[in-house]
């Protein structure tokens, strides 16, 4: 009997992780309420992104974070696809955000999101502080870690935050970038297609994109600023996939997310291509096959398995055989 997909075609490799492309925030209890409400309608389509940075009123941290820890565990959270965005290493209270999310939810919580970093060693030391409290919390698993790349300095350093352990997603953040800037780049770059025309934030995403490739993590683009254009949004997300590389998009309305799921999920054609050349594969037992008189072996299997899925994750519908692979 033919191997799985995952065993024959990597051998013991670190898999790419495959996680959902559309990442939506949401601050407040009444907006996490919202946005898992509407995860449960559409399915596990996008992860929510629980905020105690931005999202937090100044003197009410604490609570905010235990709010956070109540949502994580609340049974709305069905598919646990909920991280949460502590605060920055400069602040005074992200070791007590850590303190109160991984001990109270980090059996739960999707991933924990590091921003503002300016260094890479700033970022080795907010991760070896969770694995610490995760361990003192006899959580076994590992968190998986995504880093806000929006200042000079994570951008610099970009390849070895993306190298660190526990990590899974650089994220580019746009406004912090340019105002980073002080000025040098316009603020009509913060919208298309000055974003991704303007020759150093062309630079700069394509670096964050390449890097996080380069490691076996996933590359996140930032958020659209049009909120209620869903064209729009399908445009830069469309356009963030297919020139950048990015396999991510940030959503922060509610109308964003199924744009930015469709234009980052595969051409429907191509996946049916997929299965039908994954089929004949394994039943080949992943030898060689010839497909519409193209050959095809373990080099393009992995493209087309990686291929599926994606398509699994963005909710598209899958032959028996192919989705049972999948589950």
């Amino acid at each position: 009997m033919a191997q799985h997909p995952k065993d024959a075609l990597f051998d013991g490799e670190k898999a790419f992780p495959v996680i959902a492309t559309c990442e939506h925030f949401a601050g407040s209890e009444k907006l996490i309420g919202k946005a898992l409400a509407m995860q449960k309608t559409l399915g596990p389509i996008f992860d929510i992104t629980m905020d105690c940075e931005d999202g937090a009123a100044t003197g009410s941290e604490k609570q905010h974070a235990e709010m956070v820890v109540a949502m994580q565990s609340a049974e709305l959270n069905e598919f646990n696809m909920a991280g949460v965005r502590i605060h920055d290493y400069s602040h005074n209270l992200w070791k007590q955000d850590v303190d109160i999310i991984v001990r109270g939810a980090g059996s739960r919580i999707a991933y924990i999101t590091i921003p503002k970093p300016t260094a890479a060693s700033q970022v080795a030391e907010m991760i070896s502080y969770i694995q610490t409290v995760a361990k003192d919390a006899k959580i076994s698993r590992e968190i998986p870690i995504h880093v806000l790349i929006e200042t000079h300095g994570a951008l610099r350093e970009c390849h070895q935050i993306a190298a660190l352990p526990w990590m899974q997603v650089l994220d580019f953040g746009l406004m912090d970038f340019i105002s980073g800037h002080q000025g040098a780049i316009p603020a009509s770059a913060m919208k298309s297609p000055g974003q991704f025309d303007h020759p150093l934030l062309n630079r700069a995403k394509a670096e964050v994109s390449a890097a996080a490739l380069a490691y076996g993590v996933v590359p996140a683009h930032n958020v659209t600023l049009d909120l209620k254009n869903k064209y729009q949004t399908y445009e830069d997300a469309r356009r963030a996939n297919r020139e950048f590389g990015f396999q991510r998009m940030w959503s922060i309305y509610p109308t964003q997310i199924e744009p930015i799921v469709a234009a980052m999920a595969p051409d429907f054609s191509e996946v049916q291509t997929a299965c039908e050349i994954l089929q004949g594969a394994y039943a080949a037992n992943w030898g060689p096959i010839q497909h519409a008189g193209d050959l095809h072996d373990r080099a393009t299997y992995r493209y087309y398995w990686r291929l599926v899925q994606r398509a699994k994750v963005a909710g598209q519908s899958l032959p028996a055989e192919v989705s049972a692979w999948l589950s």
